[in-house]
């Protein structure tokens, strides 16, 4: 049985699903939904509310898809929007919580880790992170965003953003030497006996 294809580009579909095309809706949402919900996923620990937030994303996305120009990257539109929603679910949820602005930053320039931890484990040590933290570190080191557009998206002053990427760094580097160092000592261990 040969299939046909429906919407031959990007483009084409997304036009459709702007007309009200339930199909076309539901063929952007089966290829998108898997790299939104990881985008949830890092600014919201629960797996079940970054799913409720990531539908609420989409149903934003399908709102406005008509104001979509088709420049620049439609995942990257997508994208935007589901940051969005995040960080509205965090207002909403409770106002999120920044630790004052270091007097002085240790450190100006990253410091480079070379780690054989799993992307899972370094997941749930990003999770741990305080909440403020968490989301400055996700949306400059993951999602690319300057240190003035995270002021503006969260309400806070540049340096503050910065502070709070410096002390998510440190936090995480910190643990990643803890948890090494005790994998470290395990292996040591284990050739003793």
């Amino acid at each position: 049985m040969k299939l046909i294809s429906f919407y031959k580009d990007e483009k084409h579909l997304i036009t459709k699903a702007a007309q009200g095309s339930r199909e076309a809706q539901h063929r952007l949402y089966q290829q998108y939904a898997p790299k939104m919900l990881g985008v949830c996923r890092r600014y919201i620990q629960d797996l079940q509310f970054a799913e409720d937030v990531m539908v609420q994303g989409f149903l934003k996305v399908f709102t406005h898809l008509g104001s979509f120009k088709h420049q620049g990257s439609f995942e990257g539109w997508i994208r935007k929007i589901m940051v969005r929603e995040c960080i509205a679910y965090h207002n909403k949820k409770k106002k999120m919580i920044f630790s004052p602005d270091a007097d002085t930053l240790e450190q100006t320039t990253p410091v480079h880790m070379e780690t054989d931890l799993d992307v899972a484990h370094i997941q749930r040590m990003i999770d741990a992170l305080p909440e403020g933290y968490r989301t400055v570190f996700v949306l400059y080191a993951v999602e690319g965003y300057k240190h003035i557009e995270i002021a503006e998206l969260l309400g806070i002053s540049e340096s503050t953003s910065k502070s709070q990427l410096f002390k998510a760094r440190r936090l995480l580097q910190d643990w990643m030497k803890d948890f090494q160092g005790q994998r470290a000592q395990r292996v040591n261990a284990s050739g003793r006996k």
